[in-house]
This record gives C-alpha cells, sequence and structure tokens, in this order.
C-alpha cells in the first residue's frame, strides 16, 4: 500500500468513526482512579462529559468500565490481597461507582444501567441473545448500558479476564460501528511512553499490525490490563469491520475528536475494506 493509499484508508476510517452510530467506550481503571486506588470523581465526571459530546449527537452509547476493585480498595483497606477479598472489593465498589455514574449522568437528566458479566454470558447463546434484548431495550428508553465483568463470582473457569476482551467482544456482538478504549497512554507507541522518551504514537494500525506485535511484545510486559489486550481487542473488531480507536482518557474532548474526524491517538483499520456501506 502506497503512502497516499494508506492516508487515504486512515481518512477514511476517521470519517468511518466519525460517522458511528453505535458506539462502544471502554474506561480503564487508571482512568477513573487516582494513584491511591480511590475513585476520582474528576476522572469520572469528565469521562462523563465526553460521553455526552456522543449522546449529544443522537449515537447510541454503551459504556464498559474497570475500576470497581479500585474503587473498592479505596473505600476499604485489604488485610491479606486474597481472591476473596479482591472479589468482595469489587463489590463495594462496584456500588460506589454506580452511584457516582449515577449522579454524573444525571447532571445532563440522562440514566444508567448496570449489567454485570462473565465468559459464560458471552458464550452461552440464550443467554447472550438476553443480553443483547436488555441492551437494544435499554438503548432504545434513551438509558446508557454500563458493563463491567462480574469479579463476584467470576471463577477462573468463567472468568472474561480483561474488560478490553469484554468490549471487543460485546461491540462484535451487538454490532456496534465503533470500540473506543480510553487509558492512560495516547494511543500505540513505538515504545514505552512512560519509560522511553523518543517512544512515538502510531498513528495506524492495519497492514502494520504483524509489525505492532513485535514492538509491544518487545517493549511491554505480559498481564491483563496491558497494552497487548487493548491491541488485541481492537484488532479483533477490526476483523469484523469495526474500527477501533485507542487513545488518552485525558486528552481534552477526545470524543467530540472523534465524532468529527479529528487525529486522536491511534486508530485501526478494519481489514476486511473500508467502505460506505
Amino acid at each position: 500500500m502506497s503512502s497516499e493509499l494508506e492516508d487515504a484508508a486512515i481518512d477514511e476510517t476517521r470519517q468511518l468513526a466519525a460517522d458511528a452510530d453505535r458506539v462502544i467506550v471502554k474506561a480503564g481503571t487508571n482512568s477513573l482512579t487516582d494513584d491511591e486506588s480511590n475513585l476520582d470523581i474528576e476522572k469520572l465526571d469528565k469521562l462523563v462529559d465526553d460521553l455526552e459530546d456522543l449522546l449529544s449527537r443522537d449515537k447510541d452509547v454503551i459504556l464498559v468500565s474497570s475500576g470497581a476493585v479500585g474503587a473498592g480498595t479505596g473505600r476499604i483497606e485489604p488485610s491479606s490481597g486474597t481472591v476473596e477479598e479482591s472479589q468482595a472489593l469489587s463489590t463495594v465498589g462496584q456500588s460506589h461507582l454506580m452511584h457516582h455514574y449515577t449522579e454524573s449522568f444525571g447532571r445532563y437528566d440522562r440514566k444508567v444501567a448496570q449489567l454485570l458479566l462473565t465468559q459464560h454470558d458471552l458464550e452461552n447463546p440464550e443467554r447472550f441473545t438476553n443480553l443483547r434484548n436488555t441492551i437494544e431495550t435499554l438503548l432504545d428508553w434513551g438509558v446508557v448500558p454500563i458493563i463491567n465483568e462480574n469479579d463476584a463470582v467470576a471463577t477462573e473457569e468463567i472468568r472474561i479476564g480483561d474488560n478490553d476482551m469484554l468490549s471487543s467482544a460485546a461491540a462484535i456482538g451487538v454490532d456496534a460501528d465503533l470500540l473506543v478504549t480510553l487509558t492512560d497512554v495516547g494511543g500505540v507507541y513505538t515504545g514505552n511512553p512512560k519509560e522511553d522518551d523518543d517512544a512515538e504514537r502510531i498513528e495506524a494500525v492495519g497492514t502494520n499490525y504483524d509489525t505492532v506485535q513485535d514492538i509491544i511484545s518487545e517493549t511491554t510486559s505480559a498481564g491483563f490490563g496491558g497494552i497487548q489486550t487493548k491491541v488485541e481487542g481492537a484488532r479483533d473488531v477490526s476483523e469484523h469491520g469495526i474500527p477501533a480507536v485507542i487513545a488518552k482518557s485525558t486528552e481534552p474532548d477526545v470524543l467530540e475528536k472523534i465524532a468529527t474526524a479529528k487525529p486522536v491517538g491511534t486508530i485501526f483499520i478494519p481489514i476486511n475494506g473500508v467502505s460506505d456501506d
């Protein structure tokens, strides 16, 4: 692909993202909590303000929100760090999180709903059909669905394991037109931007996916919530013709920029071709 064709594909994908009628936005824990793992209300309100930029354009918006365990840790100090404590903390944090989402969206006279899922909900056809029908009904009502993993009951066998994977599966399953992953870095880089001042942001991922994967493997460590899962999730949806963007949650008007086809973060070009269909 020549440089001009690449530029054209990037511009077309940005416009495809801007025209999306149904958007899934995933917000990571670091986008919602402070350095001490307390829920950061200022960050949460900023996220809701950004989401309102999409909602005010009459788009369907589904939020996949992390932060429950972190929010719980900010309210109750765990003593041993066991799995059981982590699961219990998630229940404390989830109610705290939803309370503040309800208040924050209430500033715009919008209502929210909570959906807590396990891998079984995504893999079982009947359960997923029920889930999809519920989401469709909430969207018809103008309610914002807020999805998180059900940490309280998730065992290794039914654990989704990462909200990046949950958001990509949901985007494919509910026929979203765009997946946006908000994180604490400004996109995908040639190195770890937190450690390497020379790391450069990669504007777009398409035919260069294998090269990007090699870079990520060399510059990051494995683990849930890392840039690897964000890139894999974005790639998964791009294989279904859905554009994806990884961007920084603190970027001013980040979702409005996407909705107006402005360059922000790293955009993933649908690899089965970009069309006007």
